[in-house]
């Protein structure tokens, strides 16, 4: 049987420990408050995730954030959970925010002056590629709320904005129509002069932050460190920050928690780099690739960065290397979290996590919530996002792990597009059983599955043997 026993602060005192971010009045938590899109991938329409509590909140789970000088504080929770058929939108949701990251970090940098935008509209509507996508945030930033979003399409930026709050009433930043910008009181003599290298297909926050905006730096900071989205491609990479901080003795000890935590049975973990004559054969291939025409040039390709992972097992006495082929899909996926789960805890980030209970065991995926869950474990309200097929989580009304204001749904609608709702507009009561009526379609966001169907197409395939 797994046993999991992750203790408070994991043994590494991460509440007190002087390399974590420190919290103080003078320097508040951050939190991502709502993220709202249109036409972005899966989601024709305008949605919204909500992370501020409501009253069917569970008890210390809400976290209170100042938002505004002197003014009262606002809740905020610290995880939520989507659920969803397959194909209905779940990881959609997840990309279309780290497509927003993807933006704002990339397209004043990596943007071709004259080339276009690169971008993921909604497919199944030949008017979508004609409009706009548009990104929003509502996030708190050392104290104060910021709003801001923008509206893009193939071509060029539509519109941007970003207000601020700092009195609790709105406060403009800046506000762009094409390549007109209207600015705010604040900073306005820089703001002005950063107009000159806006370009009509990059963010004028992109623009500005590279130029260290005083105003607009850190709101492009946050973007840096939050939307951190780990799914299946990102493994690789996810299990060399994990040995990265392995090897790093200040922070050895909470990878070794994690991994005894999950009883893995893990000792230790390497990286072995591949080949060389591999690497350089790979770095050509890219060059054809990408229609690259001539000699490869030691400085057009970029090298590729090939490695292999070993985890480190004890075996009696004696401790044994397995490569990652040799390992289950679950320890490869959790230990390719415990790096990035240690990055958010210790930055007070978001954690988009893909398909979390797909190869954990249901009491891992209980564990890593309750961490995030828990302010004596999650002391700077680091956030996280996930979707799961898995409604184990869910719990039953006595020993409820999330509460009714934490459950999201996603369903395909006919069209193809997908409709995102909360469980707390169905209003449930605090003794409702949330999975057991999840499946029973209560909610709806289950699949439509005929047992005649499967039958005729069973029947189908035994008849042709």
């Amino acid at each position: 049987m797994l046993q999991i026993n992750i203790p408070s602060c994991f043994s590494w005192n991460i509440c007190n420990n002087a390399d974590m971010t420190s919290h103080s009045v003078d320097n508040p938590p951050s939190a991502l408050l709502a993220f709202r899109a249109t036409n972005v991938r899966s989601f024709k329409d305008p949605i919204e995730l909500n992370l501020l509590s409501t009253t069917l909140a569970e008890k210390g789970i809400v976290r209170q954030v100042s938002w505004r000088e002197g003014g009262q504080t606002i809740g905020v929770l610290p995880v939520v959970s989507v659920i969803g058929a397959n194909a209905s939108g779940k990881t959609n949701l997840l990309k279309a925010m780290n497509d927003m990251r993807r933006h704002v970090l990339t397209s004043f940098q990596a943007g071709s002056p004259s080339g276009g935008i690169s971008r993921s509209p909604f497919l199944f509507d030949s008017d979508s590629h004609k409009t706009g996508s548009t990104f929003e945030i509502d996030i708190v930033l050392h104290g104060i709320r910021h709003e801001y979003g923008f509206t893009l399409d193939s071509e060029s930026i539509i519109e941007e904005w970003a207000y601020r709050f700092p009195k609790g009433r709105r406060a403009l930043i800046f506000h762009r129509t094409g390549n007109d910008v209207v600015f705010g009181s604040a900073e306005r003599a820089k703001s002005l002069a950063m107009r000159v290298l806006l370009r009509p297909n990059a963010l004028y926050l992109s623009t500005a932050a590279r130029a260290n905006h005083p105003l607009l730096l850190p709101l492009s900071t946050w973007f840096e460190e939050n939307f951190l989205l780990a799914e299946a491609s990102s493994l690789p990479h996810r299990h060399k920050r994990t040995i990265q901080l392995l090897n790093n003795e200040k922070t050895a000890d909470r990878v070794r928690e994690l991994i005894r935590a999950a009883d893995l049975g893990l000792t230790g973990a390497r990286t072995v780099d591949l080949d060389p004559t591999f690497k350089e054969k790979f770095r050509q291939v890219l060059h054809i690739l990408n229609d690259e025409e001539g000699e490869l040039d030691g400085e057009e390709t970029p090298p590729f960065e090939g490695f292999d992972v070993r985890l480190v097992h004890q075996s009696g006495d004696h401790e044994m290397e397995l490569d990652r082929d040799n390992e289950s899909l679950g320890t490869m996926v959790w230990f390719g979290l415990i790096g990035l789960v240690i990055d958010v805890l210790s930055q007070g980030s978001v954690l988009l996590a893909d398909e979390l209970g797909s190869s954990l065991h249901p009491n891992l995926v209980k564990q890593l919530i309750r961490i995030f869950q828990d302010p004596k474990t999650n002391p700077h309200l680091a956030q996280l996002i996930f979707n799961s097929h898995d409604i184990t989580h869910l719990g039953e009304p006595s020993n409820r792990l999330l509460g009714r204001d934490q459950i999201w749904f996603t369903e395909k609608n006919r069209d193809g597009s997908t409709r995102l709702w909360p469980l707390s507009d169905m209003d449930p009561r605090k003794e409702e059983a949330v999975g057991q009526r999840y499946l029973a379609g209560r909610y709806g966001a289950t699949p439509i599955l005929s047992d005649d169907e499967f039958n005729a197409v069973a029947e189908l395939i035994t008849a042709n043997e």
